[in-house]
């Protein structure tokens, strides 16, 4: 029985009017898969990993997220639990990725820490991150089991903790390094840069127009 997926296919060759790949032009699309050639990346990015870091700050902050910066990932529960108290925060949901669990979340104050995915009307969330882009102050996250996509977009406030090892130059970088996980592509990949916003009614910038009006960026030294 043919599958979604052959229909699909099926129906893209059919509109290019020709039939599955063979040959030579086979093994070509099937060497393009395998080595990913790199295309040209822009040179502010092209730095040493130190300044990469300094350049990404710059250019996060430059797009409205908020740094925290932190010299231990053991750090994150303590410094979660003082914004949380500054900003009033009465309930949070996490991420159940690894490293956030593996951590000490047993002093968060009033502020109640659930496990679970996104809802409307969530007012802040914390996930971790892949990698972050040092080209555009860019967060790259990964969807899966431990960190739905839902958690990217629908509470108010997004904190999402990210190490200074994990920073890369140009976005061609975070994808290579993605790709040498070795592991499957995940379902989604988001690249988040900043807050969310638009100015697409009389051009004026609202801020959360289709996602989180805040983002709160805990960057890890370690």
């Amino acid at each position: 029985m043919s599958t979604s997926r052959d229909q699909i296919f099926g129906n893209i060759r059919l509109g290019l009017k020709r039939g599955p790949l063979e040959g030579e032009a086979l093994e070509k699309v099937k060497h393009r898969l395998a080595y990913h050639p790199s295309s040209t990346t822009p040179a502010r990015s092209d730095l040493p990993q130190e300044q990469q870091v300094e350049l990404f700050k710059s250019m996060a902050t430059e797009a409205a997220a908020e740094l925290i910066e932190l010299d231990s990932s053991s750090q994150l529960p303590q410094a979660v639990a003082g914004f949380a108290k500054k900003e009033s925060l009465k309930q949070l949901v996490s991420a159940t990725a690894d490293e956030l669990m593996q951590l000490d979340w047993s002093e968060t104050g009033d502020c109640k820490l659930l496990h679970r995915e996104g809802k409307p009307g969530d007012i802040a969330s914390l996930t971790g991150s892949f990698a972050g882009i040092a080209e555009t102050g860019t967060l790259m996250l990964l969807s899966g089991p431990q960190s739905p996509t839902t958690l990217n977009f629908l509470a108010d406030i997004h904190m999402v903790l990210l190490h200074e090892s994990s920073i890369v130059g140009p976005y061609e970088a975070a994808w290579q390094k993605l790709r040498e996980q070795g592991d499957s592509m995940p379902r989604t990949v988001n690249m988040i840069t900043g807050p969310s916003r638009s100015a697409d009614i009389e051009q004026k910038l609202q801020m959360g127009a289709h996602g989180p009006k805040r983002l709160v960026i805990f960057l890890a030294k370690d």
